[in-house]
């Protein structure tokens, strides 16, 4: 049992003595006279202290209430005097008004205010501003005004702040005078300010032998505003005494504490609490030393009925325990070797309980072969050498069961000085046979560990190679190979991809693709040394970084090898299947890891670009490329933010009247640093980024501004026509992105390229061509001769303009074979019903054989290079081109 478990023990004990009890009665009766005596000693001191606050009180509120109605009683006069006087004059209400205010009185001012204006004062100085106010007029005191007036009573409002310094009460008294007929009018008011501290001053509340403190609430009279004007808020939530002013027109609320704050304890506290406390003692000390006596005698004799309990329930637990727990009880008499066994003793050796079991015979006996001599030899040491006895072993009992028995034991000696060992025999069987399952089981989870361990690593390598041609792959080269953790630096790495490899997947299936890739790599690894590392990181991509020091020679070398070996056909199921190899090279400076792939990456790009089956190095001037290519391509991007790109207009002629038949709105970009930029210097790039229809789309929005704003000062164009890439034609939402255009039917065209491959059949532009035709908006062949259309798409698209490309017209003044070409393209176009134009008109030799082979409109530099709109309109006025034909 613990130290504090004895020790609540020993609590209880004390406090369930009869002795304890009659104290703790004796106690308890004076501790509940004692809490009586304190609390009516301060319920006598409490009611005490409020009747004096309420005594002090009644004082502070009979002075102030008294002051208040001494001067409300002294303006009535006044008052009096006006109703019967109405026509007073400034001198007579000067000479009542200085008799009024006083010593007598707490009056500052009074103010006469005929017909609601004030025109009475006293004392005139320093109040001469209030002199002309009119009450209705005076947001701040028109209500309290009219007030006064509706309820004809006077009205007391405040305190407020005073204009001329200080605070005041400000009384507001309507004045009536009787008419002829006996009826009243309405004369004015008469206002008066009585002084806050004088009044205070007066009613008592500054005195400084004043025991309370007061707080005065309600102001304008409102008794029912917390808020207190006087003193502080915090006496109105400390238990006051309350009184009440009232007022003529409300009533004050006055709350009062003593000075300091209540006192709880009364003066003679400490008096009554020791008195109280020296009864307790006489009637607690007797009791206690008689209860103390009997408590002695009454202990005896509970601790001995309590130590024979204890020993009945130990005796209980412990033949509980070795029912329970199955544990065998033996005894040796060392002196006459004679063994005592328990009935449990004798079960677990399948002894019979009347049989008298001995050491040498019945024990040693049942003990199995095996063990017999060590355990009998650990027996007969314990017996020699005393201390504790502790052992395992096996017996077999009459039945032939195996069981195996854990034994403890100890020497001890009796009082009559012989020698015994006691211990204990416990069936182990099952901890045993638990603990060989647990072995089997290590055994088994430790093979299993293995096997795991052996998957785990298959797994990694699986997840570091690919499947198909065992090469490492991109997560190997990143986290093995470029991240340096390897402690080696590559040198070089060459990017290979095969060219061709899709085409024989398609057409001979991807089990010969495959077999491609695993030729491609086995070319590899034979054109690479031991420390060079070959991977596979895509579809038909390779790796090779090489590890060892090498040059340009070498690497240009092995990349030339490399090409050869992959160009030659490879036999597969009756097939030579052929395939090459575009290779870019990356050599490692400063730059490591990831940063050398995509160099070679860029190479490899390059290498593509420049008809492919063979290797390019990355260099300085391919970076310096890249980098201007990223510069050009955000400048794009932040030029469309800004709308930067802007329509140029290249007028478009009838050859036989050179009258203007319409324009060609071509792209600009107005570049902020390098000014106006022609389509050549952005619109590559612009078709990497994927951003030429956004390019296309404010081109169209501005052009059309434009022609209504040429249409606004007379300039007559006919139609304005516009590019349209072939992106921007596939994309199945372009009418929607035309919404909310104005777009007038006959006055724009779409130029749609011939490389656009209008053969195709592609549906989403014949469908778009045609919803373009709906909405009034003509479709025209740009560059016609120099792409893929056919007689058939023409009969198909049906456009309403062919333009001739200029690299076709530029050669027809020398050759007859090139205006023959010419010629019989507008043969095709007139047979169609289709207009033809000519571009790059640049000489008047060229206007004239374009017309004299029957083109119907004429388009270049010899008329008119492509201007800003401004000039343009400039140029229409002038009809400069009629002086240059």
């Amino acid at each position: 049992m613990s130290i504090l478990s004895l020790s609540c023990l020993r609590i209880g004990r004390s406090l369930s003595r009869p002795s304890a009890i009659a104290s703790g009665i004796a106690l308890a009766v004076t501790i509940v006279a004692g809490i009586f005596a304190e609390y009516q000693n301060r319920a006598i001191h409490r009611e005490q202290v409020r009747a004096h606050v309420s005594e002090q009180l009644g004082v502070v509120r009979a002075k102030l209430e008294g002051n208040i109605n001494s001067n409300i009683q002294l303006v009535r006069g006044l008052v009096a005097v006006i109703a019967t006087q109405p026509d007073i004059d400034q001198k007579r209400f000067s000479d009542i008004a200085a008799y009024l205010i006083g010593d007598h009185s707490q009056l500052r001012n009074l103010a006469g205010a005929p017909e609601l204006v004030i025109r009475l004062m006293y004392p005139i100085a320093g109040n001469e501003k209030a002199i002309g106010l009119d009450y209705r007029d005076n947001e701040k005191q028109r209500a309290a005004a009219l007030q006064a007036v509706e309820s004809r009573e006077m009205v007391l409002a405040g305190p407020i702040d005073l204009v001329q310094g200080g605070q005041g009460f400000v009384g507001r008294f309507p004045v009536f005078t009787r008419r002829a007929d006996g009826g009243e009018e309405l004369w004015g008011l008469v206002s008066a300010v009585v002084d806050v501290e004088r009044l205070y001053r007066e009613s008592g509340l500054y005195a400084r032998n004043l025991p309370i403190e007061v707080a005065i609430a309600g102001r304008d009279g409102a008794a029912w505003d917390g808020r207190a004007f006087f003193g502080s808020d915090r006496i109105f939530g400390s238990n006051p005494v309350l009184s009440e002013v009232t007022l003529p027109s409300g009533v004050w609320r006055l709350a009062a504490i003593p000075r300091g704050g209540w006192s709880s304890a009364p003066p003679d506290a400490w008096q009554v609490r020791i008195l109280v406390v020296l009864a307790g003692l006489l009637v607690i000390l007797p009791i206690s030393i008689a209860g103390r006596l009997y408590d002695v005698r009454r202990a005896h004799v509970l601790e001995l009925r309590h130590g024979q309990h204890e020993m009945q329930k130990l005796s209980q637990r412990l033949k509980l325990a070795l029912d329970t727990s199955k544990i065998g009880v033996w005894e040796v008499n060392l002196d006459t070797n004679r063994p005592v066994w328990d009935r449990r003793m004798k079960e677990l050796y399948g002894v019979p309980e009347d049989a008298e079991p001995t050491v040498e015979g019945t024990w040693a006996q049942a003990l199995h072969p095996e063990d017999r001599d060590r355990v009998m030899d650990e027996f007969r040491d314990t017996v020699t050498n005393g201390g504790p006895y502790s052992t395992q072993f096996r017996i077999v009992t009459p039945d032939g069961t195996l069981r195996w028995i854990r034994s403890m034991g100890a020497v001890q000696h009796d009082i009559g000085g012989q020698r015994h060992i006691l211990g204990v025999n416990v069936d182990a069987s099952e901890d045993m046979e638990l603990k060989t399952r647990l072995l089997e089981a290590n055994r088994d989870a430790e093979a299993r560990n293995r096997e795991l361990e052996d998957a785990r690593a298959q797994m990694e390598r699986n997840s570091l190679h690919d499947s198909l041609t065992g090469l490492p792959n991109r997560r190997f080269l990143d986290e093995r190979v470029l991240s340096g953790h390897s402690g080696r630096r590559p040198t070089a790495l060459l990017h290979i991809d095969l060219d061709r490899f899709k085409h024989i997947n398609d057409t001979l299936g991807h089990a010969a693709g495959d077999a491609m890739l695993i030729h491609a790599a086995a070319i590899l690894k034979a054109h690479t040394d031991d420390d060079d590392v070959v991977a596979r990181i895509g579809g038909d991509e390779f790796v090779i970084v090489t590890m060892s020091d090498v040059n340009d020679a070498t690497l240009s070398a092995m990349a030339e090898r490399i090409i050869e070996e992959m160009r030659r056909p490879v036999p597969y199921e009756n097939h030579e299947c052929r395939f090459g190899a575009s290779i870019g090279v990356a050599v490692a400076d400063a730059d490591e890891g990831k940063r050398l792939l995509i160099h070679a990456d860029i190479a490899l790009y390059r290498a593509k670009r420049n008809g492919r089956n063979r290797f390019a190095f990355f260099n300085a001037s391919l970076k310096a490329e890249i980098v201007r290519n990223k510069r050009i391509a955000d400048e794009i991007l932040s030029g469309l933010e800004r709308r930067e790109f802007l329509p140029y207009f290249q007028p478009q002629f009838d050859a036989q009247t050179l009258d203007i038949v319409g324009v060609e709105a071509l792209a600009r970009w107005h570049h902020p640093a390098e000014g106006v930029l022609a389509p050549d210097a952005f619109l590559k790039t612009a078709g990497e980024l994927n951003v030429v229809h956004l390019i296309d789309h404010d081109i169209l929005e501005e052009a059309l501004w434009q022609s209504t704003r040429w249409r606004s000062v007379g300039i007559s164009i006919p139609k304005v026509s516009v590019n349209v890439s072939a992106g921007r034609l596939q994309d199945t939402d372009l009418l929607d992105h035309l919404d909310g255009l104005a777009i007038e039917p006959g006055t724009l065209s779409f130029e749609l390229l011939e490389s656009i491959f209008l053969d195709d059949g592609n549906e989403t532009i014949t469908s778009n061509i045609e919803r373009l035709k709906g909405l009034g908006i003509d479709i025209e062949i740009d560059d016609f001769g120099t792409g893929y259309a056919s007689i058939v798409s023409l009969l198909r698209l049906r456009p309403s303009r062919l333009k001739i490309e200029r690299q076709l017209i530029a050669p027809i003044i020398e050759s007859q074979s090139q205006r023959r070409l010419v010629a019989s393209i507008i043969d095709i176009g007139r047979s169609l019903g289709i207009e033809v134009l000519a571009e790059g008109v640049e000489t008047m030799k060229h206007a004239h054989l374009l017309r004299e082979l029957g083109c119907d409109a004429l388009q270049g530099y010899f008329f008119a290079p492509p201007m800003a709109s401004a000039e343009l309109m400039k140029f229409v006025r002038e009809e400069r081109w009629r002086r240059a034909a």
